[in-house]
């Protein structure tokens, strides 16, 4: 298959908040361009992702995995839905010796078997680190389990069995897994490389993070009681975020194998796993201090590339920060993009294999008009953009 890349670009401002915090409790920030600039972490914006295509029911249930250090509980779960019969700490301890044979290693967290209480029953093994499993890989697994219940020791020091576990472990990933990866520390036969690359976000100009203080009445103080109940302080910034991300289409669609679904053609789940990226990733805003702050916002200004060469981030446009001399900073970040980009295509593109489309919002982006093909919303650009893979992963390579 051809190497097929979508990027996807977006400039948006939110008010002050404090998205993603470091381990003082401060917005994660970086130095770029040689000065200081809000940052919003990958991980915190792929969790926003991941998070959104469930809330927002843009791909079904059987479409998504779990990510989940509990995955014996998970499983076990499972099993005691395939068979009644199997239930509590019998389906607990089938569940443990299935996971073991994929090649995962499980224990009781030490935290929780010492809080066990006389008579109480022992917790279920966890996994050492979070196991991202699809859906049907879980089922896959559970009804495997069922099958060799009666002992399920046995069943597992048979070679085909256990063979047959891994296999299941890593055929059929759910759409979040393609895009994303997973990463197994005990057995890297079923690590699964990610389709998608998401860069920290950035404020196209400087920032400097500043603190509010607050305080809290208590409300059953009497008039004798002055001063506050409690104090404390928040730090927050605001800014204008350039956000960028890399979708690899040709590796998507080789994690996703041949398909979800056993009726539909191998581009239908690419397809529908490309549209459900690029609106999930627009569309999508990380919550941390949401309650406090309530910074929700969506992008003044998106631009979505799909090449056949190699991803291209648009940020060293910010390098030299805008400086809002006109009292903002969109405007300026839409004209550095709308300069900025003819010349790096020019230089580095392949015009003839590359499609743009753009959505704005506002005057502040018309200098960005030009760029590509103009999308009224949301749900048209990524129709479109979902039309174009599927065209190009039809054509032979």
């Amino acid at each position: 298959m051809n190497r097929i890349f979508l990027d996807v670009h977006a400039l948006q401002t939110v008010p002050p908040s404090n998205i993603n915090r470091d381990d003082t409790g401060a917005p994660k920030s970086a130095v770029y361009g040689g000065v200081p600039r809000a940052r919003v972490s990958s991980q915190a914006w792929k969790r926003a992702t991941r998070t959104y295509f469930k809330d927002e029911h843009l791909l079904e249930p059987s479409e998504l995995g779990v990510r989940t250090k509990k995955i014996v509980e998970v499983i076990a779960a499972r099993i005691t839905e395939f068979e009644p019969s199997l239930t509590g700490e019998n389906a607990v301890r089938v569940a443990d010796e299935t996971v073991k044979a994929t090649g995962l290693k499980t224990e009781v967290p030490q935290r929780k078997a010492a809080a066990v209480k006389d008579g109480e029953r022992e917790p279920a093994p966890e996994s050492k680190y979070l196991v991202f499993l699809s859906t049907r890989q879980l089922d896959g697994l559970a009804r495997l389990a069922v099958e060799g219940a009666g002992d399920i020791a046995a069943f597992f020091k048979d070679k085909e069995n256990r063979s047959r576990a891994k296999q299941i472990a890593d055929t059929r990933h759910s759409v979040d897994i393609a895009l994303f990866g997973r990463m197994v520390a005990d057995d890297a036969d079923i690590n699964v490389d990610a389709a998608v690359q998401v860069a920290h976000a950035l404020s196209v100009h400087r920032v400097e993070n500043e603190s509010d203080y607050y305080t809290a009445v208590d409300d059953e103080n009497t008039d004798a009681e002055t001063g506050a109940g409690m104090i404390g302080t928040v730090d927050f910034n605001s800014a204008t975020l350039y956000r960028y991300a890399a979708l690899g289409v040709h590796q998507l669609a080789a994690n996703l194998g041949e398909g979800l679904r056993e009726d539909e053609s191998r581009t239908e789940p690419v397809r529908r796993a490309v549209e459900a990226f690029v609106h999930g990733f627009v569309a999508s805003l990380p919550t941390g201090k949401i309650n406090t702050f309530g910074h929700h916002t969506l992008p003044d200004a998106v631009i979505v590339k799909l090449r056949t060469t190699r991803p291209v981030s648009f940020v060293a446009a910010f390098e030299d920060p805008v400086r809002g001399a006109s009292g903002g900073y969109v405007r300026e970040a839409c004209e550095r993009l709308a300069e900025y980009i003819p010349d790096i295509e020019r230089a580095y593109g392949d015009d003839d294999s590359t499609l743009t489309w753009v959505l704005r919002v506002g005057p502040n982006t018309n200098k960005l008009a030009g760029i590509g093909t103009e999308s009224a919303t949301l749900g048209e650009l990524v129709a479109a953009v979902g039309q174009a893979v599927a065209e190009r992963l039809e054509k032979p390579a």
